[in-house]
Protein backbone atom coordinates (compact mmCIF):
# COMPACT_ATOMS: atom_id res chain seq x y z
CA UNK A 1 0.00 0.00 0.00
CA UNK A 2 1.69 2.92 -1.16
CA UNK A 3 -1.03 5.96 -0.04
CA UNK A 4 -4.30 5.83 2.16
CA UNK A 5 -6.63 8.51 0.96
CA UNK A 6 -9.99 7.19 2.02
CA UNK A 7 -11.50 4.54 4.61
CA UNK A 8 -15.01 3.43 4.63
CA UNK A 9 -16.42 -0.04 6.06
CA UNK A 10 -18.14 -2.52 5.10
CA UNK A 11 -19.25 -4.37 8.14
CA UNK A 12 -17.40 -3.98 11.43
CA UNK A 13 -14.44 -6.66 10.31
CA UNK A 14 -13.65 -5.22 7.28
CA UNK A 15 -12.07 -1.67 6.33
CA UNK A 16 -11.51 -0.32 2.64
CA UNK A 17 -8.57 1.39 1.79
CA UNK A 18 -8.25 3.49 -1.22
CA UNK A 19 -4.38 3.85 -2.28
CA UNK A 20 -3.99 6.57 -5.06
CA UNK A 21 -0.61 6.16 -5.57
CA UNK A 22 -0.92 2.49 -6.23
CA UNK A 23 -4.57 2.74 -7.65
CA UNK A 24 -5.80 0.20 -5.59
CA UNK A 25 -8.78 -0.24 -3.18
CA UNK A 26 -7.58 -2.61 -0.27
CA UNK A 27 -9.65 -4.36 2.21
CA UNK A 28 -8.19 -4.81 5.65
CA UNK A 29 -9.24 -7.32 7.86
CA UNK A 30 -10.04 -5.83 11.34
CA UNK A 31 -10.35 -7.15 15.12
CA UNK A 32 -13.86 -6.11 16.59
CA UNK A 33 -14.34 -5.76 19.83
CA UNK A 34 -16.91 -7.66 22.22
CA UNK A 35 -18.42 -4.22 22.79
CA UNK A 36 -18.78 -0.65 22.33
CA UNK A 37 -17.33 1.34 24.79
CA UNK A 38 -19.91 3.58 25.65
CA UNK A 39 -17.78 6.54 26.28
CA UNK A 40 -17.84 9.68 24.34
CA UNK A 41 -14.45 11.41 22.90
CA UNK A 42 -12.63 14.35 24.72
CA UNK A 43 -9.67 14.41 22.97
CA UNK A 44 -8.04 17.59 22.60
CA UNK A 45 -4.98 16.68 21.01
CA UNK A 46 -4.28 13.56 19.52
CA UNK A 47 -1.76 14.41 17.13
CA UNK A 48 0.66 14.68 19.41
CA UNK A 49 0.01 10.52 20.47
CA UNK A 50 -0.68 9.46 17.28
CA UNK A 51 2.76 10.37 16.13
CA UNK A 52 4.62 9.29 19.26
CA UNK A 53 2.78 5.74 18.45
CA UNK A 54 4.31 6.09 14.96
CA UNK A 55 7.70 7.21 16.22
CA UNK A 56 7.60 10.95 14.41
CA UNK A 57 7.13 14.42 14.60
CA UNK A 58 3.69 16.03 15.28
CA UNK A 59 4.36 18.46 12.49
CA UNK A 60 5.30 14.91 10.22
CA UNK A 61 1.32 14.02 9.73
CA UNK A 62 -1.14 15.11 7.33
CA UNK A 63 -4.26 13.99 8.50
CA UNK A 64 -6.57 12.31 5.41
CA UNK A 65 -9.71 10.58 6.79
CA UNK A 66 -12.08 9.09 9.85
CA UNK A 67 -13.93 6.02 9.99
CA UNK A 68 -15.74 4.60 13.03
CA UNK A 69 -16.04 0.90 13.39
CA UNK A 70 -19.45 -0.03 13.44
CA UNK A 71 -20.97 -1.00 16.72
CA UNK A 72 -17.19 -0.42 18.24
CA UNK A 73 -17.14 2.72 19.02
CA UNK A 74 -13.70 3.35 17.86
CA UNK A 75 -12.23 5.90 15.51
CA UNK A 76 -10.03 4.37 12.30
CA UNK A 77 -7.92 7.57 10.92
CA UNK A 78 -6.19 7.47 7.77
CA UNK A 79 -2.93 9.59 7.54
CA UNK A 80 0.08 10.34 5.11
CA UNK A 81 3.38 11.04 7.10
CA UNK A 82 6.27 12.73 5.23
CA UNK A 83 9.50 11.98 6.34
CA UNK A 84 13.11 12.87 5.03
CA UNK A 85 13.48 14.59 1.20
CA UNK A 86 9.67 14.90 0.73
CA UNK A 87 8.96 10.79 0.98
CA UNK A 88 5.21 9.89 2.42
CA UNK A 89 4.58 7.08 3.56
CA UNK A 90 0.84 5.59 4.83
CA UNK A 91 -0.54 5.13 8.43
CA UNK A 92 -3.28 3.93 9.90
CA UNK A 93 -4.81 4.00 13.75
CA UNK A 94 -7.40 3.18 15.59
CA UNK A 95 -8.01 5.09 19.06
CA UNK A 96 -10.55 4.90 21.56
CA UNK A 97 -12.08 7.60 23.74
CA UNK A 98 -9.46 7.31 26.39
CA UNK A 99 -7.19 8.01 24.25
CA UNK A 100 -5.11 5.02 23.64
CA UNK A 101 -3.67 4.46 19.75
CA UNK A 102 -3.04 1.54 17.96
CA UNK A 103 -1.39 1.07 14.66
CA UNK A 104 -3.22 -0.93 11.70
CA UNK A 105 -0.91 -3.19 10.56
CA UNK A 106 -1.31 -2.18 6.39
CA UNK A 107 0.60 -6.10 5.35
CA UNK A 108 -2.75 -7.85 6.41
CA UNK A 109 -4.71 -7.32 3.16
CA UNK A 110 -8.10 -9.73 2.51
CA UNK A 111 -8.35 -8.41 -0.97
CA UNK A 112 -7.72 -5.68 -3.21
CA UNK A 113 -9.37 -4.03 -6.84
CA UNK A 114 -7.14 -2.10 -9.29
CA UNK A 115 -8.38 1.01 -10.41
CA UNK A 116 -7.73 0.89 -14.25
CA UNK A 117 -8.44 4.27 -15.63
CA UNK A 118 -6.92 6.59 -12.72
CA UNK A 119 -5.73 10.21 -14.04
CA UNK A 120 -2.64 10.82 -16.14
CA UNK A 121 0.44 10.89 -14.09
CA UNK A 122 1.13 14.87 -15.49
CA UNK A 123 -1.46 15.98 -14.57
CA UNK A 124 -1.58 18.57 -11.98
CA UNK A 125 -3.53 21.26 -10.14
CA UNK A 126 -2.27 24.42 -9.07
CA UNK A 127 1.55 23.73 -9.57
CA UNK A 128 2.04 20.89 -6.96
CA UNK A 129 -1.30 18.98 -6.88
CA UNK A 130 -1.19 15.36 -8.67
CA UNK A 131 -4.60 15.21 -9.88
CA UNK A 132 -4.30 11.37 -9.10
CA UNK A 133 -4.81 12.48 -5.51
CA UNK A 134 -8.56 13.06 -6.47
CA UNK A 135 -8.71 9.53 -8.16
CA UNK A 136 -10.61 8.48 -4.99
CA UNK A 137 -12.39 11.06 -3.43
CA UNK A 138 -15.31 9.33 -1.15
CA UNK A 139 -16.55 5.54 -0.19
CA UNK A 140 -19.47 4.35 0.52
CA UNK A 141 -20.71 0.47 1.26
CA UNK A 142 -23.81 -1.01 0.50
CA UNK A 143 -25.86 -4.16 -0.16
CA UNK A 144 -22.19 -6.35 -0.78
CA UNK A 145 -20.92 -3.26 -3.35
CA UNK A 146 -18.73 -0.86 -3.01
CA UNK A 147 -19.22 2.98 -4.21
CA UNK A 148 -16.26 5.09 -5.19
CA UNK A 149 -16.47 8.52 -6.54
CA UNK A 150 -13.04 10.53 -7.81
CA UNK A 151 -11.95 11.13 -10.96
CA UNK A 152 -11.18 9.16 -13.69
CA UNK A 153 -8.69 9.86 -16.93
CA UNK A 154 -11.54 9.72 -19.51
CA UNK A 155 -12.87 12.72 -21.40
CA UNK A 156 -16.23 12.46 -18.98
CA UNK A 157 -13.71 12.81 -15.76
CA UNK A 158 -16.00 12.81 -12.84
CA UNK A 159 -16.60 9.15 -12.00
CA UNK A 160 -18.50 6.48 -9.88
CA UNK A 161 -16.92 3.21 -9.75
CA UNK A 162 -19.21 0.04 -8.14
CA UNK A 163 -17.41 -2.69 -7.31
CA UNK A 164 -18.71 -5.95 -6.29
CA UNK A 165 -17.78 -7.37 -2.66
CA UNK A 166 -15.98 -9.63 -2.54
CA UNK A 167 -13.83 -8.50 -5.37
CA UNK A 168 -14.42 -10.02 -8.27
CA UNK A 169 -13.22 -8.11 -11.20
CA UNK A 170 -13.41 -4.47 -12.82
CA UNK A 171 -15.45 -1.90 -11.26
CA UNK A 172 -18.67 -0.95 -12.85
CA UNK A 173 -18.39 2.63 -14.22
CA UNK A 174 -20.53 4.83 -14.76
CA UNK A 175 -19.44 8.90 -15.82
CA UNK A 176 -21.52 12.06 -13.99
CA UNK A 177 -22.79 15.20 -15.59
CA UNK A 178 -24.18 17.61 -12.77
CA UNK A 179 -26.07 21.51 -13.38
CA UNK A 180 -23.93 23.81 -10.77
CA UNK A 181 -25.78 26.56 -10.11
CA UNK A 182 -22.94 28.76 -8.77
CA UNK A 183 -21.51 28.46 -11.89
CA UNK A 184 -24.09 28.33 -14.53
CA UNK A 185 -23.35 25.26 -16.22
CA UNK A 186 -23.26 21.64 -16.71
CA UNK A 187 -20.03 20.38 -15.40
CA UNK A 188 -18.74 16.69 -16.18
CA UNK A 189 -15.12 16.94 -14.91
CA UNK A 190 -15.27 18.06 -11.09
CA UNK A 191 -15.85 15.34 -8.72
CA UNK A 192 -17.75 14.22 -5.99
CA UNK A 193 -16.38 14.85 -3.15
CA UNK A 194 -18.55 13.49 -0.67
CA UNK A 195 -21.52 11.46 -0.65
CA UNK A 196 -23.67 8.79 1.61
CA UNK A 197 -26.19 6.16 0.64
CA UNK A 198 -29.76 7.10 1.41
CA UNK A 199 -33.35 5.91 0.82
CA UNK A 200 -35.10 8.93 -1.34
CA UNK A 201 -38.60 8.77 -2.24
CA UNK A 202 -38.39 5.13 -1.43
CA UNK A 203 -35.37 4.64 -3.72
CA UNK A 204 -31.86 3.48 -2.30
CA UNK A 205 -29.82 6.77 -3.49
CA UNK A 206 -26.71 8.30 -3.29
CA UNK A 207 -26.99 11.93 -2.10
CA UNK A 208 -23.53 13.96 -2.96
CA UNK A 209 -22.22 17.11 -2.27
CA UNK A 210 -19.51 18.84 -4.88
CA UNK A 211 -16.99 21.79 -4.24
CA UNK A 212 -19.28 25.28 -4.55
CA UNK A 213 -21.99 23.44 -3.16
CA UNK A 214 -24.07 21.54 -5.02
CA UNK A 215 -25.46 18.72 -3.75
CA UNK A 216 -27.21 16.18 -5.91
CA UNK A 217 -29.17 12.57 -5.73
CA UNK A 218 -28.55 9.66 -7.60
CA UNK A 219 -30.61 6.56 -7.61
CA UNK A 220 -28.21 3.66 -7.56
CA UNK A 221 -30.22 1.51 -10.12
CA UNK A 222 -29.18 4.40 -13.02
CA UNK A 223 -25.16 3.22 -11.79
CA UNK A 224 -24.18 0.77 -14.81
CA UNK A 225 -21.01 -0.06 -17.17
CA UNK A 226 -20.46 2.43 -19.05
CA UNK A 227 -23.25 4.86 -18.79
CA UNK A 228 -23.14 8.40 -18.46
CA UNK A 229 -25.57 9.52 -16.05
CA UNK A 230 -27.13 13.51 -15.45
CA UNK A 231 -26.85 13.65 -11.51
CA UNK A 232 -30.22 15.53 -10.83
CA UNK A 233 -28.86 18.78 -8.35
CA UNK A 234 -31.88 19.48 -5.77
CA UNK A 235 -29.86 22.10 -3.84
CA UNK A 236 -27.52 24.61 -4.05
CA UNK A 237 -25.38 25.47 -0.42
CA UNK A 238 -23.54 28.01 -1.19
CA UNK A 239 -20.31 29.26 -3.01
CA UNK A 240 -16.57 29.24 -1.47
CA UNK A 241 -16.57 25.86 0.48
CA UNK A 242 -15.56 22.60 -0.14
CA UNK A 243 -17.24 19.69 1.75
CA UNK A 244 -15.48 18.05 4.28
CA UNK A 245 -17.50 15.01 4.69
CA UNK A 246 -21.37 13.80 4.46
CA UNK A 247 -23.19 11.38 6.88
CA UNK A 248 -26.50 10.33 7.22
CA UNK A 249 -28.68 9.00 10.07
CA UNK A 250 -31.79 8.60 11.94
CA UNK A 251 -33.76 10.31 14.26
CA UNK A 252 -36.80 8.84 15.24
CA UNK A 253 -38.18 7.28 11.99
CA UNK A 254 -37.04 10.23 9.96
CA UNK A 255 -33.80 10.22 8.22
CA UNK A 256 -30.92 13.36 7.84
CA UNK A 257 -27.95 14.13 5.93
CA UNK A 258 -25.32 16.34 7.53
CA UNK A 259 -23.02 18.47 5.36
CA UNK A 260 -19.54 20.01 6.78
CA UNK A 261 -18.31 22.63 4.63
CA UNK A 262 -14.56 23.41 4.64
CA UNK A 263 -15.30 27.14 5.25
CA UNK A 264 -18.91 27.40 6.44
CA UNK A 265 -21.12 26.44 9.15
CA UNK A 266 -22.51 22.38 8.23
CA UNK A 267 -25.76 21.90 6.56
CA UNK A 268 -28.72 19.26 8.18
CA UNK A 269 -30.93 17.77 5.23
CA UNK A 270 -33.87 15.87 5.87
CA UNK A 271 -34.38 12.33 3.33
CA UNK A 272 -38.53 14.02 3.07
CA UNK A 273 -37.08 17.08 1.80
CA UNK A 274 -34.49 15.42 -0.59
CA UNK A 275 -37.23 13.05 -1.32
CA UNK A 276 -39.33 16.41 -2.15
CA UNK A 277 -35.97 17.96 -4.39
CA UNK A 278 -35.74 14.56 -6.51
CA UNK A 279 -39.15 14.05 -7.33
CA UNK A 280 -39.13 17.95 -9.48
CA UNK A 281 -37.26 18.91 -12.76
CA UNK A 282 -34.26 19.80 -10.70
CA UNK A 283 -32.29 22.66 -10.56
CA UNK A 284 -31.29 24.62 -14.14
CA UNK A 285 -31.15 28.15 -13.84
CA UNK A 286 -28.16 29.94 -11.66
CA UNK A 287 -28.27 31.86 -8.73
CA UNK A 288 -28.24 35.28 -8.11
CA UNK A 289 -25.22 36.73 -5.94
CA UNK A 290 -25.56 38.39 -3.42
CA UNK A 291 -28.97 38.88 -2.96
CA UNK A 292 -29.95 34.78 -3.08
CA UNK A 293 -27.06 32.69 -2.89
CA UNK A 294 -29.18 29.37 -1.99
CA UNK A 295 -31.71 27.52 -4.27
CA UNK A 296 -33.49 24.36 -4.08
CA UNK A 297 -33.64 22.05 -1.08
CA UNK A 298 -33.02 23.76 2.52
CA UNK A 299 -30.41 22.80 4.59
CA UNK A 300 -30.72 24.13 8.54
CA UNK A 301 -27.28 25.70 9.33
CA UNK A 302 -25.69 23.78 12.19
CA UNK A 303 -22.34 24.84 13.95
CA UNK A 304 -19.78 22.55 12.95
CA UNK A 305 -18.05 24.98 10.56
CA UNK A 306 -14.44 23.27 12.64
CA UNK A 307 -15.30 20.07 11.79
CA UNK A 308 -12.63 18.38 9.08
CA UNK A 309 -14.00 15.04 9.08
CA UNK A 310 -17.26 13.79 10.93
CA UNK A 311 -18.65 10.18 11.04
CA UNK A 312 -21.55 8.58 12.99
CA UNK A 313 -20.02 7.32 16.46
CA UNK A 314 -23.19 5.87 17.75
CA UNK A 315 -27.02 6.30 16.97
CA UNK A 316 -26.74 9.68 19.53
CA UNK A 317 -23.40 11.05 19.00
CA UNK A 318 -21.42 12.19 15.88
CA UNK A 319 -17.31 12.42 16.41
CA UNK A 320 -15.31 14.90 14.31
CA UNK A 321 -12.21 15.56 13.48
CA UNK A 322 -11.31 18.61 14.05
CA UNK A 323 -8.63 21.43 14.37
CA UNK A 324 -8.34 23.77 17.38
CA UNK A 325 -7.90 27.60 16.02
CA UNK A 326 -5.62 28.81 18.51
CA UNK A 327 -3.33 26.01 19.48
CA UNK A 328 -3.49 24.20 15.79
CA UNK A 329 -3.95 21.11 17.91
CA UNK A 330 -6.43 18.31 16.08
CA UNK A 331 -9.23 17.21 18.41
CA UNK A 332 -11.40 14.35 18.55
CA UNK A 333 -14.50 14.93 19.82
CA UNK A 334 -17.94 13.76 20.50
CA UNK A 335 -20.63 16.10 19.32
CA UNK A 336 -24.14 15.52 20.03
CA UNK A 337 -27.22 14.98 17.21
CA UNK A 338 -29.48 17.79 17.65
CA UNK A 339 -27.52 20.22 19.29
CA UNK A 340 -24.52 19.90 16.77
CA UNK A 341 -22.33 22.23 19.00
CA UNK A 342 -20.41 21.53 22.16
CA UNK A 343 -20.73 23.77 25.09
CA UNK A 344 -17.22 23.54 26.66
CA UNK A 345 -16.12 25.81 22.82
CA UNK A 346 -18.15 28.77 24.32
CA UNK A 347 -18.43 31.02 27.76
CA UNK A 348 -21.92 32.76 27.70
CA UNK A 349 -25.03 33.82 30.42
CA UNK A 350 -24.87 30.21 31.70
CA UNK A 351 -21.15 29.67 32.54
CA UNK A 352 -20.73 32.02 35.25
CA UNK A 353 -21.01 30.79 38.82
CA UNK A 354 -23.61 32.67 40.01
CA UNK A 355 -25.93 32.41 37.31
CA UNK A 356 -29.30 30.35 38.27
CA UNK A 357 -31.54 28.72 35.61
CA UNK A 358 -35.12 30.32 36.54
CA UNK A 359 -37.75 28.05 36.49
CA UNK A 360 -38.75 25.82 33.57
CA UNK A 361 -35.73 27.36 31.63
CA UNK A 362 -35.88 24.74 28.63
CA UNK A 363 -31.67 24.46 28.48
CA UNK A 364 -31.22 23.20 32.24
CA UNK A 365 -31.13 19.52 31.33
CA UNK A 366 -29.76 19.70 28.15
CA UNK A 367 -26.71 21.89 29.43
CA UNK A 368 -26.37 19.12 32.67
CA UNK A 369 -26.23 16.60 30.18
CA UNK A 370 -23.63 17.93 27.54
CA UNK A 371 -21.51 19.47 30.34
CA UNK A 372 -20.73 15.88 31.43
CA UNK A 373 -20.88 14.50 28.27
CA UNK A 374 -17.82 16.94 26.99
CA UNK A 375 -15.69 15.61 30.58
CA UNK A 376 -17.31 18.43 33.02
CA UNK A 377 -19.49 16.51 35.53
CA UNK A 378 -18.61 19.10 38.20
CA UNK A 379 -20.43 21.51 36.40
CA UNK A 380 -23.13 19.42 36.10
CA UNK A 381 -25.56 21.46 38.33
Amino acid sequence: MQSAAKLTFGDASTLFVADWKGARIYALPVAVPAKAAGKPFNLMDVQGPIAKALGVAPSALRFEDLAVQPGSELAYVALTVRGAKGKTTPAIVNIDAAGRVTRVDLGKVAGSAAISDAPAADQVFWRDLPAQTLTVTDMRFYQNKLYVAGLSNRSFASTLRVYDYPFSGKAQVTSVEMYHPVHNQVETRAPIRSMAVMTIAGEPSLVAAYTCTPLVVIPLKDLRDGAHIAAKTVSELGWGSAPNGLVSFKVGEAEYALLVNSSRSADLLSAADLGVGAAAPGLNTPIEIPAKPYSGVKGMMTPMAAAMRVDNLNPELLLALRRDDASGQVQLVSILKGAYLRLSDFVNEYDFSDYRYPDGDKFRDFHKYSRGLEGYPELAR
